[in-house]
């Protein structure tokens, strides 16, 4: 199901030129300083195949909401998933938006040396200048009010899941979990743990005791309500 992206009209970043690829559920917006749009596009329709004939394969991919086995003989995008979401709990479908915005990012920076892209929230970026991420946290009267500043010269992955808004399936009910990490699909899927955890403000420091017990993530940060928290290397404005 198609959910517009009202958040986007917030959304732009300086000295890039802005553009939107979209393959089904796949809603790609794009930043970069050339316009790769008909270049990316054959590559979202080649990585949603990939992940679209696996789910045909084997059916507890694309329905199980806790980890499944990895198997080498699968192709490396659909390992990558599996790898990613075991090691926080959740089923391989948790870190599919990351999984495309990485993939295709990464395809990308071989002809453009920045590039942000956002899908459905959650972003792959790499930036030769300071950039800030605003926040959106739904209907919480934080949302949009705060910022991530991202340094000059990172590549990284910024992934966001909620309970109360957005069409993925949430066991929680926060209105803004935010991730960052270097690897974007692990961000993704912790993300979607951590998201899955928080029933109420009550919660947000035990959430993010566990966000800082996953290897490889940079920060986090938690919205429910009025009450915000954040852990980790991570610069809030």
């Amino acid at each position: 199901m198609y959910e517009k992206r009202n958040y986007r009209n917030i959304m732009k970043p300086k000295n890039l030129i802005n553009y939107n690829i979209c393959v089904e559920e796949s809603d790609l917006n794009i930043s970069s300083k050339i316009n790769l749009s008909k270049l990316l596009l054959i590559q979202l329709k080649y990585i949603r195949n990939i992940i679209k004939m696996h789910c045909i394969y084997n059916s507890s991919f694309l329905k199980s909401h806790t980890p499944i086995n990895n198997d080498y003989s699968y192709n490396i995008i659909i390992q990558k998933m599996i790898i990613a979401s075991s090691k926080v709990n959740v089923g391989p479908m948790a870190s599919i938006a990351g999984c495309i915005s990485e993939y295709i990012g990464k395809i990308a920076l071989l002809f453009t040396d920045e590039i942000i892209i956002e899908n459905g929230g959650d972003i792959f970026l790499k930036t030769l200048i300071d950039r800030k991420i605003k926040i959106y946290a739904g209907k919480s009267p934080l949302s949009n009010k705060l910022s991530i500043l991202i340094s000059k010269n990172s590549e990284l992955g910024i992934c966001t899941s909620a309970g109360t808004f957005g069409h993925s399936y949430s066991y929680g009910k926060a209105d803004a979990v935010v991730i960052i990490s270097k690897d974007t699909l692990l961000a993704d899927s912790l993300a979607t743990s951590a998201a899955n955890k928080i029933k109420s403000k009550n919660d947000i420091k035990n959430v993010l005791n566990y966000i800082n017990s996953i290897d490889n993530i940079n920060g986090g940060i938690i919205i429910k309500d009025d009450k915000v928290g954040a852990i980790g290397n991570i610069n809030i404005c």
